[in-house]
């Protein structure tokens, strides 16, 4: 058996933060990703005792996945878009839904390089969290390459759970 191969992932600091709040806050998590690819669960998976918190992420890059896995309504896919609040939001609900969680979060957007249009440039991104009967949806603009979009809209999920986490814990 050939020997273990241990390659240190580098994460910004902002991933334990949040883990470690969620934790604390009992709260449980489901992503719905697009654009990032599961870039979210990834990152909060390097983080040891991520089971506590996170219950399932979901990729649904495609149309159909957002339908079927999420149960996003075809005239919202049809008529406004995938990349729109009204996908986001569907996204987030739906997820949460499936999952049984606490908070459910989404994001969906043109990561670039290609895709974007002048009503939806490249960077456009629609980041959604479904707390509770709270549903918060936000329209970032972006900046940069395909990775930096990424990692922008991971930072900016991040920041997202770590303050629903401390809204609860303060609410307790």
């Amino acid at each position: 058996m050939p020997d273990a191969i241990d390659i240190e992932v580098p994460t910004t600091g902002s991933e334990k933060v949040t883990a470690e709040l969620l934790i604390r806050s009992g709260l449980t998590l489901a992503l719905a990703e697009s654009c990032t690819g599961g870039l979210i669960a990834a990152r909060l998976t390097e983080i040891p005792g991520a089971s506590a918190f996170l219950e399932r992420g979901v990729v649904c890059y495609a149309n159909s996945a957002k339908r079927d896995w999420l149960q996003v309504p075809e005239a919202i896919l049809n008529g406004v878009g995938a990349v729109s609040s009204e996908c986001a939001e569907a996204m987030a609900r739906g997820v949460r839904a499936a999952a049984g969680t606490d908070l459910g979060l989404a994001v969906t957007g043109i990561a670039g390089p290609g895709g974007g249009t002048t009503e939806k440039p490249v960077g456009t991104v629609y980041l959604a969290l479904a707390d509770g009967d709270r549903l918060h949806c936000e329209r970032l603009f972006l900046s940069g390459s395909r990775r930096r979009i990424r990692e922008l809209t991971l930072a900016k999920a991040l920041d997202w759970l770590q303050s629903a986490a401390r809204r609860h814990l303060q609410e307790d």
